[in-house]
């Protein structure tokens, strides 16, 4: 019995890791969303088998398998496009001072490549204040609803900057001190990020 349950162990992780490595893929090459990705990859890896236990991996494993992707087939544009990307959501971060941005995602993590949107928090206490505002800047966007860190409803206003795709998720300002500091950075920690990154190159 024990060998058995060593072998099923064994087993699912295995599919696991399959499931991280074809997911890691979609987002790459597609733009994918994590929880898209790990649904297309079950649906083209196992089609309708079923399989007892969790199967699926984690957002952190598959944000690794994003890393090692990117490393091997687009180690010769991806750091570039990272920088373009962390360059144009500072720009935005820096006209949205007041409404608290922090930016988050794969634009944050490093994992932003192609396809990748960029993610910025605001914490305020009116969000038709964010809309008042795009609008005076001449913004056109289209407001939608995300599900949020703890699967709560969340105005997110989406828009083109500068080329680029953007989504502003709305919270309220006192949310600003429960939200998971390490999957956020502030406008100052991203321009850090950009300037070592530089050095680096």
């Amino acid at each position: 019995m024990t060998n058995f349950n060593h072998y099923e162990t064994d087993r699912l992780a295995q599919i696991r890791s399959e499931i991280a490595v074809l997911a890691a893929r979609f987002i790459a090459e597609e733009g994918a969303e994590y929880g898209n990705a790990k649904r297309k990859a079950v649906k083209q890896l196992l089609g309708n088998q079923k399989i007892k236990g969790n199967i699926l991996p984690d957002n952190e494993q598959i944000e690794q398998e994003v890393r090692e992707y990117n490393a091997i087939f687009f180690a010769d544009s991806q750091p570039a496009r990272l920088q373009h990307l962390r360059r144009v959501a500072l720009d935005l971060m820096q006209r949205l001072e007041h409404f608290n941005p922090f930016v988050t995602g794969a634009v944050l993590n490093g994992t932003a490549g192609e396809h990748s949107d960029i993610y910025l928090h605001l914490y305020t206490d009116n969000s038709k204040d964010v809309a008042i505002f795009l609008l005076n800047l001449d913004m056109e966007f289209e407001v939608s609803e995300q599900a949020g860190k703890r699967n709560e409803s969340v105005e997110s206003l989406n828009f083109f900057y500068r080329e680029e795709a953007v989504h502003l998720l709305i919270y309220d300002f006192d949310d600003i001190r429960h939200t998971d500091k390490q999957q956020r950075a502030s406008a100052n920690t991203l321009a850090m990020l950009i300037a070592e990154n530089q050095i680096e190159s």
